[in-house]
Protein backbone atom coordinates (compact mmCIF):
# COMPACT_ATOMS: atom_id res chain seq x y z
CA UNK A 1 0.00 0.00 0.00
CA UNK A 2 1.41 3.40 -0.98
CA UNK A 3 2.11 5.90 1.74
CA UNK A 4 0.15 9.19 1.73
CA UNK A 5 1.78 12.13 0.03
CA UNK A 6 1.93 15.68 1.23
CA UNK A 7 3.00 18.90 -0.33
CA UNK A 8 5.96 20.10 1.63
CA UNK A 9 7.80 23.38 1.72
CA UNK A 10 11.49 22.55 1.94
CA UNK A 11 13.70 24.91 3.90
CA UNK A 12 17.02 25.62 2.22
CA UNK A 13 18.33 28.45 4.40
CA UNK A 14 17.18 31.17 6.74
CA UNK A 15 14.21 33.14 5.52
CA UNK A 16 15.08 36.30 3.60
CA UNK A 17 12.45 38.83 4.69
CA UNK A 18 13.10 40.80 1.50
CA UNK A 19 11.80 38.00 -0.74
CA UNK A 20 8.31 36.51 -0.91
CA UNK A 21 8.06 33.11 0.77
CA UNK A 22 6.78 31.57 -2.46
CA UNK A 23 10.20 32.29 -4.01
CA UNK A 24 12.06 30.76 -1.06
CA UNK A 25 10.13 27.51 -0.78
CA UNK A 26 9.15 25.08 -3.47
CA UNK A 27 6.43 22.48 -3.38
CA UNK A 28 8.04 19.07 -3.47
CA UNK A 29 5.42 16.46 -4.29
CA UNK A 30 7.92 13.66 -4.83
CA UNK A 31 8.48 13.08 -1.11
CA UNK A 32 6.40 10.42 0.60
CA UNK A 33 5.46 10.81 4.23
CA UNK A 34 4.09 8.26 6.67
CA UNK A 35 2.52 10.97 8.84
CA UNK A 36 2.01 14.11 6.76
CA UNK A 37 1.74 17.41 8.62
CA UNK A 38 -0.99 18.67 6.27
CA UNK A 39 -2.82 17.82 3.06
CA UNK A 40 -3.59 19.42 -0.29
CA UNK A 41 -6.85 20.64 1.25
CA UNK A 42 -4.83 22.61 3.81
CA UNK A 43 -2.53 23.96 1.09
CA UNK A 44 -5.58 25.32 -0.77
CA UNK A 45 -7.14 26.84 2.36
CA UNK A 46 -4.31 28.29 4.43
CA UNK A 47 -1.61 30.92 3.86
CA UNK A 48 1.80 29.77 2.66
CA UNK A 49 3.46 31.39 5.70
CA UNK A 50 1.45 29.20 8.08
CA UNK A 51 2.33 25.99 6.26
CA UNK A 52 5.98 26.98 5.79
CA UNK A 53 6.17 27.68 9.53
CA UNK A 54 4.79 24.21 10.25
CA UNK A 55 7.41 22.57 8.04
CA UNK A 56 10.23 24.57 9.57
CA UNK A 57 9.02 23.92 13.11
CA UNK A 58 8.76 20.18 12.48
CA UNK A 59 12.36 20.23 11.17
CA UNK A 60 13.54 21.89 14.40
CA UNK A 61 14.16 25.21 12.62
CA UNK A 62 12.39 27.19 15.34
CA UNK A 63 13.77 30.64 14.55
CA UNK A 64 12.91 30.23 10.86
CA UNK A 65 9.39 29.01 11.80
CA UNK A 66 9.06 32.17 13.89
CA UNK A 67 10.07 34.25 10.87
CA UNK A 68 7.50 32.57 8.59
CA UNK A 69 4.64 32.98 11.07
CA UNK A 70 5.72 36.53 11.92
CA UNK A 71 5.54 37.51 8.25
CA UNK A 72 1.87 36.53 8.24
CA UNK A 73 1.23 38.02 11.71
CA UNK A 74 2.54 41.42 10.60
CA UNK A 75 0.15 41.53 7.64
CA UNK A 76 -3.58 42.10 7.32
CA UNK A 77 -5.04 39.39 9.55
CA UNK A 78 -8.01 39.34 11.87
CA UNK A 79 -7.66 39.54 15.65
CA UNK A 80 -8.15 35.80 16.31
CA UNK A 81 -5.58 34.77 13.71
CA UNK A 82 -3.17 37.41 15.04
CA UNK A 83 -3.50 36.03 18.58
CA UNK A 84 -3.11 32.44 17.34
CA UNK A 85 -0.01 33.29 15.29
CA UNK A 86 1.52 35.18 18.19
CA UNK A 87 1.07 32.10 20.41
CA UNK A 88 2.66 29.90 17.72
CA UNK A 89 5.54 32.35 17.32
CA UNK A 90 6.17 32.42 21.05
CA UNK A 91 6.06 28.63 21.33
CA UNK A 92 8.67 28.36 18.55
CA UNK A 93 10.82 31.06 20.14
CA UNK A 94 10.77 29.16 23.44
CA UNK A 95 12.56 26.26 21.73
CA UNK A 96 14.92 28.64 19.94
CA UNK A 97 15.92 30.15 23.29
CA UNK A 98 16.62 26.68 24.65
CA UNK A 99 18.77 25.95 21.59
CA UNK A 100 20.92 29.01 22.30
CA UNK A 101 21.19 28.41 26.04
CA UNK A 102 18.65 30.90 27.38
CA UNK A 103 16.25 28.87 29.57
CA UNK A 104 14.91 31.95 31.38
CA UNK A 105 13.81 33.52 28.10
CA UNK A 106 12.45 30.12 26.99
CA UNK A 107 10.33 29.92 30.13
CA UNK A 108 8.92 33.39 29.54
CA UNK A 109 8.03 32.62 25.90
CA UNK A 110 6.42 29.32 26.96
CA UNK A 111 4.32 31.11 29.59
CA UNK A 112 3.33 33.87 27.15
CA UNK A 113 2.33 31.31 24.50
CA UNK A 114 0.16 29.44 27.01
CA UNK A 115 -1.53 32.71 28.01
CA UNK A 116 -2.29 33.55 24.36
CA UNK A 117 -3.72 30.08 23.68
CA UNK A 118 -5.93 30.49 26.77
CA UNK A 119 -7.14 33.90 25.55
CA UNK A 120 -7.91 32.42 22.14
CA UNK A 121 -10.24 29.98 23.89
CA UNK A 122 -10.47 27.45 21.06
CA UNK A 123 -9.80 23.73 20.94
CA UNK A 124 -8.98 23.82 17.20
CA UNK A 125 -7.75 26.72 15.07
CA UNK A 126 -6.55 26.59 11.47
CA UNK A 127 -6.97 22.80 11.71
CA UNK A 128 -4.47 22.55 14.58
CA UNK A 129 -5.64 20.60 17.63
CA UNK A 130 -4.67 23.22 20.20
CA UNK A 131 -5.41 20.95 23.17
CA UNK A 132 -3.07 18.29 21.80
CA UNK A 133 -0.42 20.81 20.76
CA UNK A 134 -0.43 22.43 24.20
CA UNK A 135 -0.15 18.98 25.78
CA UNK A 136 2.99 18.43 23.69
CA UNK A 137 4.34 21.85 24.70
CA UNK A 138 3.73 21.08 28.36
CA UNK A 139 5.48 17.71 28.05
CA UNK A 140 8.51 19.38 26.47
CA UNK A 141 8.69 22.65 28.42
CA UNK A 142 6.92 22.40 31.79
CA UNK A 143 10.24 21.54 33.45
CA UNK A 144 11.18 25.20 32.93
CA UNK A 145 8.61 26.18 35.56
CA UNK A 146 9.60 23.57 38.17
CA UNK A 147 11.96 25.90 40.03
CA UNK A 148 12.67 29.56 40.62
CA UNK A 149 15.60 29.71 38.18
CA UNK A 150 15.43 27.53 35.06
CA UNK A 151 19.19 27.95 34.57
CA UNK A 152 19.69 25.77 37.66
CA UNK A 153 17.39 22.97 36.45
CA UNK A 154 19.07 20.21 34.44
CA UNK A 155 17.54 20.08 30.96
CA UNK A 156 15.73 16.76 30.57
CA UNK A 157 15.72 14.73 27.40
CA UNK A 158 12.23 15.40 26.01
CA UNK A 159 10.42 14.73 22.78
CA UNK A 160 9.87 17.89 20.75
CA UNK A 161 6.33 18.69 19.64
CA UNK A 162 5.28 17.83 16.10
CA UNK A 163 2.59 19.83 14.36
CA UNK A 164 0.09 17.81 12.35
CA UNK A 165 -3.10 19.43 11.11
CA UNK A 166 -6.46 17.73 11.57
CA UNK A 167 -8.49 16.75 8.49
CA UNK A 168 -10.71 19.52 7.16
CA UNK A 169 -10.31 23.26 7.28
CA UNK A 170 -11.97 26.11 9.11
CA UNK A 171 -12.41 29.70 8.05
CA UNK A 172 -10.20 32.46 9.34
CA UNK A 173 -11.60 35.51 11.12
Amino acid sequence: MAQPQQRSFRHASAIDKGKPLEEQFCLDQSIEFIDPAYTDEHVAAYPVEYLAGIDLYNQGEFHAAHDAWEERWMGEVGPEEKLFLQAMIQSAVAFHHLDIGRPGAARRMYQMAKEKFARLGKDVYMSLDLVGYQRQLDAALSWLTSGPDPREIPRPNVELPRITLLPGTNSLD
